[in-house]
């Protein structure tokens, strides 16, 4: 396809420095990235990031990274899903790390009980997807672009080159480990 060529191009010329190329990228991408930001940070109890930060964020890593090979477009939202991932759990552990004092502004008590186990509960999330991503990494990817990239079953079988079937026997499996990590026996009862 042109488009996914065009893009392609666009990608492999952004990450060798064409800065007119890495303006054109994030031209086209903006709108998707932005809502796999949304998805990313959608019913997060915390003020890390808002969807712009995250998006700008990313984009800056993404220009400055080298040697990373996107095949098509699929493929870049689902780096870019990971690495929103991994921005959000950072700025959570710096923000771990300096909760007790340091230079983290001043919150009244009850927004830092709630914001802060929001933070816990996605580390622990992180943590528990990470355990699953080594024993089972196409599973840990459908849960990856299913829950925190917001794609359907369909757009999940594509980008990862399997069947609907396939994506749904593996998000259910996925479901039961992230449950049981996480120490909810029911995962169905969310």
């Amino acid at each position: 396809m042109a488009g996914e060529t065009t893009l392609g191009d666009l990608i492999r010329r952004a990450q060798s420095g064409d800065a007119a190329a890495g303006d054109e990228l994030l031209q086209k991408t903006y709108a998707d990235l932005r809502q796999l930001a949304h998805r990313r940070l959608r019913g997060a109890h915390h003020s890390l990031l808002d969807t712009t930060s995250l998006v700008s964020e990313w984009f800056a890593r993404f220009a400055n990274a080298r040697g990373v090979s996107i095949a098509d477009r699929a493929h870049f939202l689902r780096y870019a899903g990971t690495a929103m991932r991994t921005i959000i759990v950072d700025h959570l552990r710096r923000r771990h790390a300096h909760r007790r004092g340091g230079n983290a502004p001043h919150q009244p008590l009850d927004e830092e009980l709630v914001g802060a186990r929001a933070g816990e509960e996605i580390l622990e999330v992180h943590r528990a997807l990470d355990e699953l991503a080594a024993r089972a990494p196409r599973m840990a990817e459908v849960v990856v672009l299913r829950y925190f990239g917001g794609f359907t079953e369909e757009e999940t079988a594509t980008a990862l080159g399997v069947t609907e079937r396939t994506v749904r026997r593996d998000w259910e499996k996925a479901r039961l480990h992230l449950a049981q990590a996480l120490g909810d026996p029911e995962p169905g009862q969310r």
